[in-house]
């Protein structure tokens, strides 16, 4: 006789304000194989430093050709993650990666509870997630930081690791 499914479900009321980041490295070239392993310790290191609105950190496997691995991060609002994307070491990386990707595309989406999402492509070869079905444009302007894609007000309170620049 099969056993009977064990269902269960949340109650998220106690995380009103919870988002919820898919992040993604996608190889381009042999070089990016050596860049996405470089990164396992990295984000492990930053993730056993419990920053502050780190709900969980799960790591997400999502192909191996091309290879493809990220992870999945659900933070306690907004400000947590903005803040913590905008300090080290994420700042450096984020630097870093924007002056040499290392022959890996990014990417990250994000969903809040309280309705919204945004997201960003960075180097990818081929669209995927939201990019594989509506229309992108560049990540400048109004589209350059995840508070202004979300359309949210006030301003963040550490300043952004890289300028805009106009292309």
């Amino acid at each position: 006789m099969a056993a009977k499914v064990q269902r269960s479900t949340v109650d998220l009321s106690s995380f009103p304000d919870l988002v919820v980041i898919y992040l993604g490295m996608r190889v381009r070239t042999l070089a990016g194989v050596k860049t996405v392993f470089s990164f396992g310790p990295k984000i492990k290191a930053a993730v056993d430093a419990k920053p502050e609105g780190l709900l969980l950190h799960e790591n997400v496997f999502y192909s191996l050709f091309p290879l493809h691995a990220g992870m999945r991060q659900y933070w306690r609002d907004f400000a947590s993650l903005e803040n913590w994307s905008r300090s080290l070491p994420h700042q450096l990386w984020w630097k870093n990666f924007l002056q040499n990707s290392g022959g890996v595309g990014f990417w990250h989406e994000t969903y809040f509870a309280r309705g919204g999402m945004e997201a960003i492509y960075d180097d990818l070869s081929h669209p995927i997630g939201f990019a594989a079905f509506a229309p992108t444009h560049p990540a400048q302007g109004p589209m350059f930081n995840a508070r202004k894609r979300l359309g949210l007000s006030g301003e963040p309170t550490i300043p952004a690791p890289v300028e805009e620049k106009s292309s």
